[in-house]
């Protein structure tokens, strides 16, 4: 590579810094090369930087150092978090840093309320004994639409979601309705625990009813804590981050196929510390079904 950037000035005139930028590689390597310094061990750290930033940008610069060090280990590359972190810091590539999450909970006006079940104990071994469910918003040029989604704590899987124009019971109820669908049904799901603020779509006759119905118990935080639903609501922190910060969508068909197409992507693609660095549904595959994932059938 080193002899190319060469070749290009002698013979094309293309100096070596622009060689070096289109091909991802650092000055003051190629430099280094050009006085001797052609050692396997600086090599192999000048491929790693290109991976690098190979993958920085495949995740659009979402991921930081521990995920970018999963991919590169998942290529065969024997690496440590502490390395890529010190390679990021040199190329100036760091994640995108989140927005705090601005509080749409509209609390119900009646007195009922479930009592909290979890007290913070976000644990959960075997799926479907804990779910979360929570609401934001997604903003277009023609208004906003309202997303309440459905989460699987074991795995971090969202098994529901539903967008609306309005932020009312249908709209949660749809997002349970379809969790149930997607984990086989009643008899599957009966003993959950669903978890959630006091939203007013959470209290609402019609989802109790529906919870009800299914064997799911209601279980909710307390007012205004955000800590007790902090679970969910890290995740949609992410969906408003790399949806509502880093993408414009000017209609609202545009953003309801976007949003359903990232929650696939993020229950296939989207690496979890907690999760040993897999996907939701590779570790759902992995480690509840006893073999590893194939990932054309997980598709």
């Amino acid at each position: 590579m080193a002899a190319f950037i060469a070749a290009q000035r002698e013979q094309h005139g293309v100096p070596h810094a622009t060689s070096c930028r289109a091909l991802g590689v650092s000055q003051a390597w190629f430099y280094k090369w050009r006085h001797g310094d052609a050692s396997p061990q600086h090599a192999r750290r000048e491929q790693l930087k290109v991976a690098i930033g190979r993958w920085f940008a495949a995740h659009q610069g979402k991921y930081g150092s521990p995920r970018i060090t999963a991919d590169l280990r998942d290529e065969g590359w024997r690496v440590s978090k502490n390395t890529i972190a010190k390679l990021m810091a040199e190329l100036g590539l760091q994640a995108r840093r989140k927005r705090r999450r601005k509080q749409t909970t509209r609390p119900g006006r009646g007195k009922w309320r479930a009592p909290d079940l979890i007290g913070r104990d976000f644990g959960a071994g075997e799926l479907n004994r804990k779910w979360y469910g929570d609401g934001t918003e997604i903003v277009t040029d023609e208004g906003k639409l309202h997303l309440a989604s459905v989460l699987d704590m074991a795995s971090r899987r969202i098994v529901g979601f539903c967008l609306s124009e309005h932020h009312d019971a249908e709209l949660t109820y749809d997002a349970l309705v379809m969790a149930v669908a997607v984990r086989g049904g009643r008899e599957a799901v009966t003993g959950v625990i669903m978890h959630t603020d006091q939203g007013s779509e959470y209290t609402a006759g019609s989802f109790r009813a529906a919870c009800t119905r299914l064997g799911i118990t209601q279980s909710m935080g307390r007012a205004g804590s955000a800590l007790d639903n902090a679970v969910i609501e890290a995740w949609h922190s992410t969906v408003e981050f790399e949806l509502r910060m880093l993408e414009h969508f000017h209609t609202k068909t545009q953003a309801r196929t976007r949003v359903a197409a990232w929650i696939e992507e993020y229950n296939h693609d989207r690496r979890h510390s907690a999760l040993g660095m897999r996907s939701p549904i590779d570790y759902e595959l992995t480690h509840h079904t006893g073999h590893e994932p194939d990932h054309d059938q997980a598709a």
